[in-house]
């Protein structure tokens, strides 16, 4: 049995278009066709594009997958992303991009926020040359100046309700020399699925982050310690929890004021983030105590990572005129199984019975509950 025809191949055998096909040739019909399947072969390749980045679970994938996208569709000598991750701060993360891959690049640029009022105005693609004419008036030529060296062709931004979340720059084409109308449509389209996913995915984290921080909100640990219960109940694993609280933590707010306070917590989460491992769960409890679930790690392992983070905050450096006191942090470490037959609650009491250990010894120190004399003498050995 033959498969059926394509439609192409129906149009051409139709007896009425072979009898005219001279003419039809001639009033650019199939020259017409042809720009037709392209625009519908581009829609398809937008549309794949749009299902594989909406499919993308960070930032970071996201933009992978655009770099991809635009990569494959336009060759661009490099691509660069100044991205704005908290929407109430300037400073930036730069991701730039070359034959696909990511490189290391200082671009110059600390922040995007200047280019904000010009974008909400023009949200669209624009060349750069047009850019920094129209924008001469708006932007200053020290905020210019970095652009002007990467000596781009195209800026694009992305844009949502919070206003401007990033800028792609991207370079001249390796095979042609400019970019064509019907290619910026294609850019702009592109990235207000970028932008889209972009914001489905602050508004999935703003959901489950601390604002201050960036750490998981309370609601967030909750859920996943009785997750994590319920998982080492199936599983017979053993998983730990660790309480954390700011030794003295008043005293920054008193001496120093409350956004030195502040400064405190936000130079803490950033430690913590640098000093847990993957698949760990930092989260801010509430004030200046934070908790870290440690899923598959037993007493041992659980007191080996709160002390490195310990020694970690000891030694952090905040940013703050006049100079801070030093910061230091009191532990309790707590572990469960499946022979613990303790919920959430419980579990949590019993890490702040151990915290608690840990402020009446002194503070700056790592107290584990229940631990027995065997760990006590196994710990000393390790700190000896």
């Amino acid at each position: 049995m033959k498969a059926p025809a394509a439609p192409e191949q129906d149009f051409l055998s139709n007896p009425e278009i072979l009898k005219n096909y001279s003419l039809l040739r001639e009033i650019g019909v199939f020259k017409h066709i042809d720009l037709l399947n392209k625009e519908i072969r581009d829609y398809k390749t937008l549309l794949a594009g749009a299902g594989d980045i909406f499919q993308r679970t960070s930032i970071d994938e996201i933009l992978d997958a655009a770099v991809w996208q635009i990569s494959d569709h336009f060759l661009p000598s490099f691509i660069i992303f100044l991205w704005k991750p908290h929407q109430n701060k300037d400073d930036i993360v730069v991701r730039s991009y070359k034959n696909y891959k990511q490189v290391d690049q200082n671009v110059g640029i600390q922040s995007i926020s200047s280019f904000e009022p010009f974008f909400k105005q023009y949200p669209k693609p624009i060349a750069f040359e047009m850019f920094a004419f129209q924008a001469r008036d708006q932007i200053s030529p020290e905020n210019l100046e970095p652009l002007n060296v990467l000596d781009p062709e195209l800026l694009i931004p992305i844009l949502g309700p919070s206003g401007l979340y990033g800028i792609v720059v991207v370079g001249r084409k390796m095979l042609e020399e400019e970019y064509f109308s019907k290619e910026l449509l294609f850019l702009e389209q592109l990235m207000s699925f970028v932008s889209l996913a972009i914001q489905n995915h602050l508004h999935y984290e703003y959901s489950v982050r601390d604002v201050k921080t960036g750490l998981f909100n309370h609601g967030f640990f909750m859920t996943r310690l009785n997750e994590e219960i319920i998982r080492t109940q199936r599983t017979g694993e053993i998983a730990s929890l660790m309480v954390i609280d700011v030794d003295k933590f008043k005293n920054f707010n008193d001496s120093y004021g409350h956004l030195a306070g502040d400064r405190v917590l936000e130079s803490l989460a950033h430690t913590i983030k640098q000093t847990v491992r993957a698949g760990d769960v930092p989260s801010r409890f509430g004030g200046e105590e934070f908790t870290i679930l440690l899923p598959n790690t037993a007493r041992e392992m659980a007191w080996i990572v709160a002390e490195r983070l310990r020694n970690a905050i000891a030694a952090m450096k905040v940013p703050w005129e006049p100079p801070l006191p030093q910061v230091t942090i009191s532990l309790g470490v707590v572990s469960f199984e499946k022979s613990t037959n303790a919920g959430a609650e419980e579990i949590i009491h019993r890490a702040d019975e151990a915290l608690y250990q840990s402020k009446e010894n002194g503070r700056n120190r790592t107290t584990v509950w229940g631990a027995g004399l065997l760990f006590k003498m196994q710990r000393n050995q390790k700190t000896a």
